[in-house]
């Protein structure tokens, strides 16, 4: 994927997509007492995607809804949306707002801006394009997955335990997992 244009990419479609939230998803994951991974994600989200004649020339705007956390336990998800994590009394949403696509060899990359709790930092995703084709309903879908990580504490995203064993209760580092189907606008 070194030269990525058009027409390196089967089916390619330049427009402006919705995110279409029935076939997507927006997971995380973060060590819980370091020996584990705890698994989340959000059910609320909402984001479009411009894709330019030139694929490196196209953008990515999305917002997420962290009163919708979710996982699997909700009195973990209530501390979680409180003061000690995400604070959604005084911020509700978390948004992205791409910077640029590259390509490196044969990965693909979203750079772009991460805005939580009021913070606003880089944070680039690696790209998986899923592919482009017809929908059941006479239109076009699209579909990508994207990864990165990020360190919650950049967020101010702060609260942590200290565990006997000298570990902490949440890590630092918090993976991100977004499987993105599109639908383009007419």
């Amino acid at each position: 994927m070194s030269t990525l244009t058009a027409a390196t990419i089967p089916g390619y479609v330049a427009g402006t997509w919705t995110i279409d939230p029935v076939h997507s998803e927006v997971g995380f994951s973060a060590r819980h007492m370091m020996v584990s991974k705890v698994r989340g994600k959000f059910t609320t989200f909402e984001g479009q995607v411009v894709t330019a004649a030139e694929p490196l020339q196209s953008s990515v705007t999305a917002t997420i809804d962290l009163t919708t956390i979710d996982t699997g336990n909700p009195d973990r998800d209530n501390h979680i949306r409180s003061a000690d994590f995400f604070d959604v009394d005084q911020h509700k949403t978390m948004t992205y707002r791409s910077t640029g696509v590259r390509s490196e060899g044969d990965d693909l990359f979203l750079d772009g801006e991460l805005t939580l709790k009021g913070v606003t930092k880089p944070v680039p995703l690696r790209l998986e394009l899923g592919g482009f084709g017809p929908d059941a309903y006479g239109g076009t879908r699209a579909g990508f997955t994207a990864t990165g990580q990020i360190s919650r504490s950049d967020f101010g995203v702060n609260f942590n335990a200290v565990m006997e064993t000298g570990g902490v209760v949440v890590s630092d580092k918090i993976d991100i997992q977004l499987e993105i189907e599109l639908v383009l606008q007419q």
